[in-house]
């Protein structure tokens, strides 16, 4: 399979569709499960796609040590190529390196300003046109509106979209009658996509809870696959 032709038939696309064509420069997604669901490969599928296409992206890691971020990508993206027949596959792996660039902070030490400078600084001073940012491991319970209202400031004066993973921990129930995870609900208002990751028998299924601005929307004919982790298209949801 070409390239172009991977492209176009990537499960991505019905995600963006779903959503209004996807995130739009200014906004952020989150995407939310418990711990081991999927989240992290998400992700790094939604990056993938970027890069696949000629993007840069910018993957910002809060709990694994960059060596380990490197492996998803190497993995996710193997599997990708072997499954799709991808042709000339090392000069696209070539051109996923060149266009990503992974960064690895503590939370607890080191600001929301020291983060927002050193993308800055790389994007502006280093010439790496970003316009998408990847945020791993961020634990929301530690979070403040403060917090996100500089992210939201920043991503739209940079012209940059940003995915997060958001881990929901805690006795159940972990959403209200939204389906808005309780640890999201303090900082809804500044989130433009939402999406659950929910556990069925084989498979990991997607759940549209925020799509800019409407709230508990519909199921996606998608779903993440138990064993490789890679988005498909779930054809029992369109029967």
């Amino acid at each position: 399979m070409l390239k172009e032709e991977f492209i176009t038939k990537s499960p991505v696309r019905i995600l963006e569709n779903s959503i209004e064509g996807g995130l739009k420069p200014g906004e952020i997604g989150v995407v939310a499960s418990k711990k081991g669901i999927g989240k992290t490969s998400v992700l790094v599928q939604l990056a993938l796609d970027k890069l696949i296409r000629g993007e840069k992206v910018i993957h910002i890691s809060f709990n694994t040590h960059t060596s380990y971020v490197i492996s998803w990508y190497e993995n996710m993206f193997n599997e990708l190529a072997r499954r799709k027949n991808l042709e000339k596959i090392d000069d696209v792996k070539e051109e996923l390196v060149r266009n990503r660039v992974i960064l690895n902070f503590t939370q607890e030490g080191v600001s929301v300003e020291q983060i927002l400078r050193s993308v800055k600084a790389l994007i502006v001073e280093g010439g790496f046109d970003a316009k998408t940012i990847i945020v791993d491991g961020y634990d929301f319970t530690k979070a403040s509106v403060e917090h996100f209202q500089k992210i939201k400031a920043f991503v739209t004066e940079m012209g940059l979209q940003i995915w997060y993973s958001c881990t929901m921990t805690g006795e159940e129930p972990l959403v209200d009658k939204h389906n808005v995870p309780f640890c999201l609900r303090e900082f809804i208002d500044l989130i433009s996509v939402l999406i659950l990751l929910e556990p069925m028998t084989d498979y990991i299924h997607f759940k549209v809870v925020k799509d800019h601005d409407r709230l508990n929307l519909h199921e996606l004919s998608l779903k993440l696959d138990a064993k490789s982790l890679l988005i498909a298209e779930n054809s029992a949801s369109n029967d």
